[in-house]
């Protein structure tokens, strides 16, 4: 504000050294009668931020009064930065318009100026003269207008953009969180669901002879030193940058290893491979290999058997089926997150699949059964035949633990 005002002073304080000088028409009145439209052209000039249109309309009538009594040089020259101001800081729409007035009345008073004086020269001086005090200070603002106003919606996209990496690296945050969930759910429950199981079992019987005792602690010891070391290999993977190792990657044709963690666990459980085994996706093979885990961990927990497992190869898609009895009245051998059901859909939505659980039907005994069916398309339908003999089938059936 105090810079306005001490801009004010100084227009004041000019336009008076021109009148003094006798920068001004002579019309026979006295000098002081032309301070007065130059008082209030600067008058205009203190509210030329805060009121810009009161700013001009102060400008007009002092360089109107000031053409009668004069007109002066310096009234004049601070009606330009009334102009200015108008079109600076008023409203757009006005500021188009009154470049199209000022234009008009540079033209019209040009002419208007040669037809009096019967001189074209008069019109051009007159012409180029109005067009300097009146369409100048309207043009130059208009251009500064528009890039002030191009830099403020440059930072306001620039703003957008940053909220917006903002929120898509919150999304990240959130999705590699979920997914570090549930790789450590899916990896570390089986493991630790087959330890409390087995060590449970080994407490509650006081029966057992000294090598069956031991042989339940080697395989909660073996259960123990694998899920050990999954977890270093998945905080190894989570560390590195760039595409999982292909040595490191879970893939289904490990499903064999995790029926036998469920064997040794105490569950009758079976495998069957159907269809020409092939090579598939990364991300489909690694979601198999989790659903499969997460279900026989359920089976662990809330199951009992026999457990059926097939792995089928089918075209355009590999479908995982789990079947097993379900526990006795309902009861979990463990308490459970109520997180696998939910956390296997997902694996399947991932990958574009579908996966369906819930109660399988009856077993010939009369007992309840729960069924997983895991649904994964793939577009890899390369075969691979082992020992070059023709599709590979397994059936393994073994009895106890």
């Amino acid at each position: 504000m105090k810079w306005v005002v001490f801009g004010a002073v100084v227009a004041f304080a000019a336009g008076v050294v021109l009148i003094a000088g006798g920068a001004y028409v002579e019309r026979g009145v006295p000098e002081w009668l032309l301070v007065v439209p130059l008082a209030i052209t600067c008058a205009g000039v203190l509210v030329r931020q805060r009121a810009p249109l009161l700013s001009l309309g102060l400008g007009v009538v002092a360089v109107t009064v000031d053409g009668f009594v004069g007109p002066s040089l310096g009234t004049v020259l601070v009606f330009t930065d009334n102009l200015y101001a108008a079109v600076l800081y008023g409203p757009a729409r006005f500021a188009r318009v009154l470049l199209g007035v000022t234009a008009t009345l540079a033209v019209v008073g040009g002419a208007v100026a040669g037809f009096i004086a019967q001189d074209w020269r008069a019109l051009a001086v007159m012409g180029i003269q109005a067009g300097l005090v009146l369409v100048t200070p309207v043009t130059t603002a208009l251009v500064l207008r528009e890039q002030r106003d191009r830099a403020a919606a440059e930072r306001l996209r620039a703003e957008q953009v940053a909220h917006l990496a903002e929120l898509d690296r919150q999304a990240a945050i959130a999705a590699e969180r979920t997914r570090m969930a549930r790789e450590l759910h899916d990896m570390i429950a089986n493991h630790f669901s087959a330890i409390a199981i087995q060590s449970t079992a080994a407490l509650s019987r006081k029966d057992l002879d000294p090598e069956t005792v031991r042989k339940v602690m080697e395989s909660v010891r073996e259960n123990s030193v694998k899920g050990m070391a999954e977890m270093r290999s998945m905080i190894g993977l989570l560390r590195q940058e760039g595409e999982e190792p292909e040595a490191t990657r879970p893939r289904l044709a490990d499903a064999e290893t995790l029926v036998e963690r469920v064997r040794r666990a105490g569950l009758v459980a079976g495998l069957r491979v159907d269809g020409d085994v092939r090579e598939v996706p990364a991300s489909v093979d690694l979601a198999g290999y989790r659903i499969l885990q997460e279900a026989l961990t359920n089976a662990l927990k809330h199951g009992d058997s026999p457990v059926d497992v097939v792995v089928s190869y089918e075209a355009g898609r590999v479908v995982v089926t789990v079947d097993n009895v379900v526990g006795g009245a309902g009861a979990a051998r463990l308490p459970g997150a109520r997180a696998g059901v939910i956390g296997m859909r997902e694996r399947a939505s991932l990958v574009g699949g579908s996966l369906d659980a819930g109660p399988g039907g009856q077993d010939g005994m009369g007992r309840g059964r729960w069924r997983v069916l895991a649904v994964l398309p793939t577009s890899d339908h390369q075969t691979f035949h082992g020992n070059g003999a023709g599709p590979i089938a397994v059936n393994v059936r073994q009895e106890g633990a």
